[in-house]
């Protein structure tokens, strides 16, 4: 999904013993801001359609608004800290991890399990107070993420990428739940959008950070099998993603020509990695692209439905 936050030792403040403080900014550090920030989008959207598709009006209900987007917030980070719990005695082998405060020592494992329990409670909490059913779908892709993804099909399988998907698309669900717990058939199109729109863009991030993965010893697809097969992966699930974009095409003509051309735009970009000489910095270009066509869709789906 996003590049996490990381805390450098000029941020911590230093006491007259010579130990690090822990301040506010340490724990933002294991809360993976990035990705919080880009998963209240799709959050976003999943409340907004789901007021449109009942007729209800956000701004007679600011609390249900502020309840979603702070639970979710609390529930995805608490979920990110969790991972940084079980992946510290890894995240030093990967440069992009090595400087995260569970691998520094400026948070202790019992410190960053307390936490992400605690703001995951509270996510929790705060979801149950718009509906149950936001909490439910929340502690399921909570869930997910924490025990089936980092767990366990993370360090033993290819196919941890598909299970991480999974939890990577409730966001809207939670969204959507929050105003109508019966959940819309639109409310599914969303969620599959998301869930077929992750493992092009985790498996282009993976072949780029492929050197660090083999030494952390994470199963990803392009470890395993090379980048000719997840390049081959990649391109079929942006394919996919085209027809499953437009099931929600009833959104109308700006929608379906926008989605389609960003699908197409991407498919084409797929097909044109043999011209690249460096499969990296195709993987490189095609995780680019996936960040720009998922926040343009799904704030797509907002202003389509405010015309």
């Amino acid at each position: 999904m996003n590049k996490t936050s990381t805390l450098t030792s000029n941020d911590a403040i230093v006491s007259e013993n010579g130990q690090n403080q822990i301040t506010w900014k340490t724990f933002i550090a294991i809360s993976k801001t990035g990705i919080v920030k880009s998963n209240l989008i799709t959050t976003f959207t999943g409340l907004f359609l789901a007021a449109v598709y009942t007729g209800t009006s956000l701004s007679n209900d600011p609390l249900t608004v502020l309840l979603t987007l702070l639970g979710s917030a609390f529930i995805i980070a608490g979920g990110c800290a969790l991972n940084n719990y079980i992946d510290r005695d890894i995240d030093h082998l990967m440069e992009r991890t090595m400087e995260r405060p569970s691998v520094t020592g400026e948070l202790k494992g019992k410190q960053i399990l307390t936490y992400g329990l605690v703001i995951s409670a509270l996510g929790t909490i705060l979801l149950a107070l718009t509906t149950i059913m936001a909490a439910v779908i929340g502690l399921i892709g909570l869930f997910v993420y924490v025990v089936l993804y980092s767990m366990w099909t993370k360090r033993t399988t290819t196919l941890n990428t598909i299970v991480g998907s999974f939890s990577g698309a409730v966001p809207p669900l939670i969204g959507w739940a929050a105003i109508d717990a019966s959940l819309h058939p639109v409310a599914w199109s969303l969620f599959l959008i998301m869930f077929i729109w992750q493992p092009p863009h985790f498996l282009a991030l993976a072949m780029k950070r492929v050197d660090e993965y083999k030494r952390a010893g994470i199963p990803m697809l392009p470890v395993v099998a090379g980048f000719k097969v997840t390049k081959r992966q990649i391109v079929w699930y942006v394919a996919a993603l085209i027809p499953v974009s437009l099931t929600v095409a009833h959104f109308g003509t700006v929608y379906t020509i926008v989605a389609s051309l960003l699908g197409i735009g991407w498919l084409g970009l797929g097909l044109a990695s043999y011209k690249y000489k460096d499969d990296v910095k195709w993987a490189s270009h095609m995780f680019f692209y996936s960040l720009i066509y998922m926040t343009v869709l799904f704030i797509l789906m907002v202003i389509v439905h405010l015309f």
